[in-house]
């Protein structure tokens, strides 16, 4: 591998001199380099220069509005736009307030600036609550690339117009994107930017190297821990759990962080099942109320593998708090334990709803069920293992389940139930978002309460995408790390058609192609 990480150095050298002789003689075409970057997902070598070129950009943007957006392209300006706010860098949307009030004029210039449209609609994903102006171009760009489409089905950029259509940029995670749509012909004749792929290539072969240590890694400690020998937990496969660390810590120098995450994920999905399969309600209860009291004492009357699971989950996070108070000097165990015993509390709570055969009101149930996710625990303990100073007032806004977490699960919470309802697997025994809301609105089809759904999810983004442009103590590291946990969620859970998948499947299949020797 060392020759490897030497050929990185060398190719990487070359591009940050491209890249930095761009912010300073050409400031619009080094958008286009910062833009293939992140599409390339080795943006993690250019932190310094993309914020560099950004801020540059957004004073001249914030400052002469008007004026940008006439000297500019469509898709310069929409290009701008969305790097600007992904970055987390507010910019109003006034500068689309034009295509409301000339959109006739606007289809007649643009209709066949499929460039410009695709920058448009891409841009118009990173809209917050309010943004009507934004949300009416997306909706326009929408009809004239659909038209578009429709009238060029052998045009050679048709299944990158269609790729965009159905899997925009801000909703997905670029490892998994078929680069073959992404790049744009535009890059791929620029032979001073061929670099890029050279560097994109070498970076995936080293993460795919990292990833399969990993999950060894993974696999061993899972064997070690001694779960595995309980009849109940033999058939887990910790790639499941290993999936959301690997998609979520995107920089490859995370190595250890992906491994630590996986283990409370393992516990989140175990003791799913013991409270929707394996448990009886007074044993849940009991399981709950020892994890509220956080000790073993009372427990004797439980089945030995619940105890187990109480002792393991009592031992990894004590590890886990050990871990990081000697890497911070701060001691998270309290925040641990109050992520761990909300999420137990919610479980008992839908254990009680099954039990009684009562369906809850929609919005008891979403109250119950964002928590019941379980992703405060990951999102929790992710932030404690991302490298970042932490301090007691950081840490009392993460205990506190923040709107940034609240977002993320409850965009999780809803497409887990809009897929399930739309492939019908759900059973009816825990009941859904969709089985209480219906039962409220009796009049309302399946089909309108999926449509509901769907925009509670699509307005849920909306509150995230203000969360990353609002100003807040919390680091850039951990609201990243929140945005890419949201865009693996339409993978996890596909509620709609996602051309990702397959390219997820890869990396799954070739994690499970590691020696098994090594398992």
């Amino acid at each position: 591998m060392d020759d490897i990480y030497i050929q990185q150095a060398l190719v990487l050298k070359e591009v940050k001199h491209v890249l930095k002789k761009l912010i300073s003689e050409d400031p619009m075409e080094s958008l286009y380099m910062v833009d293939t970057i992140q599409r390339l997902g080795i943006e993690h070598h250019f932190e310094e220069e993309i914020e560099a070129a950004l801020q540059k950009q957004h004073l001249i943007f914030s400052s002469h509005l008007s004026d940008f957006a006439n000297n500019h392209k469509l898709y310069e300006v929409a290009l701008l736009f969305r790097l600007l706010r992904q970055r987390g860098h507010y910019v109003h949307a006034d500068v689309f307030d034009s295509l409301k009030s000339n959109k006739r004029e606007f289809r007649e210039k643009h209709g066949e600036d499929v460039k410009g449209l695709i920058a448009l609609y891409e841009a118009t994903q990173v809209s917050i609550e309010a943004d009507d102006s934004l949300d009416d171009a997306g909706y326009l760009s929408y009809q004239l690339l659909h038209a578009w489409l429709a009238r060029n089905k052998e045009h050679h950029e048709a299944i990158y117009v269609a790729n965009t259509l159905q899997n925009p940029l801000h909703y997905g995670l670029s490892r998994f994107m078929d680069r073959s749509t992404i790049l744009t012909s535009d890059f791929k004749t620029k032979k001073e930017w061929k670099c890029l792929e050279e560097l994109a290539e070498i970076n995936s072969c080293i993460v795919k190297f990292m990833n399969q240590n990993e999950i060894i890694q993974v696999y061993k400690w899972w064997k070690d821990l001694g779960m595995a020998n309980e009849v109940k937990f033999a058939r887990y496969q910790p790639l499941k759990w290993y999936m959301w660390p690997m998609a979520c810590f995107t920089d490859p120098r995370f190595s250890d962080q992906r491994i630590q995450l996986t283990k409370p994920i393992s516990l989140i999905y175990i003791i799913d099942d013991i409270f929707d399969v394996h448990g009886t309600l007074d044993q849940l209860t009991l399981f709950t109320d020892a994890v509220n009291r956080w000790e073993l004492t009372g427990t004797e009357q439980l089945p030995d593998f619940m105890k187990m699971c109480l002792s393991v989950l009592y031992d990894i996070t004590n590890d886990f708090a050990e871990m990081i108070n000697k890497k911070h000097g701060l001691n998270p165990i309290d925040t641990l334990k109050r992520s761990w015993v909300r999420l137990l509390n919610a479980f008992l709570e839908e254990a009680h709803w099954l039990n009684s055969g009562h369906l809850p009101r929609s919005e008891e149930y979403l109250n119950n069920g964002i928590v019941s996710t379980g992703v405060h625990v990951v999102l929790v303990h992710a932030f404690f293992l991302l490298d970042q100073s932490i301090n007691k007032e950081i840490v009392a806004i993460i205990d506190n389940f923040p709107e940034i977490i609240h977002s993320v699960a409850k965009i999780l919470r809803l497409s887990d139930d809009l897929e399930g309802a739309k492939s019908e697997d759900q059973n009816g025994l825990d009941g859904s978002y969709l089985d209480c809301y219906m039962k409220e609105h009796q009049d309302v089809s399946a089909e309108d309460a999926q449509r509901h759904v769907a925009h509670l999810i699509s307005s849920e983004w909306k509150r995230l995408n203000r969360e990353i442009l609002t100003p807040n103590p919390l680091p850039s590291s951990f609201t990243n790390f929140c945005l890419n946990a949201a865009r693996m969620v339409p993978l996890m859970y596909h509620y709609r058609s996602n051309s990702s998948l397959s390219n997820l499947r890869e990396q799954i299949q070739m994690l499970l192609n590691v020696d098994a020797g090594h398992i």
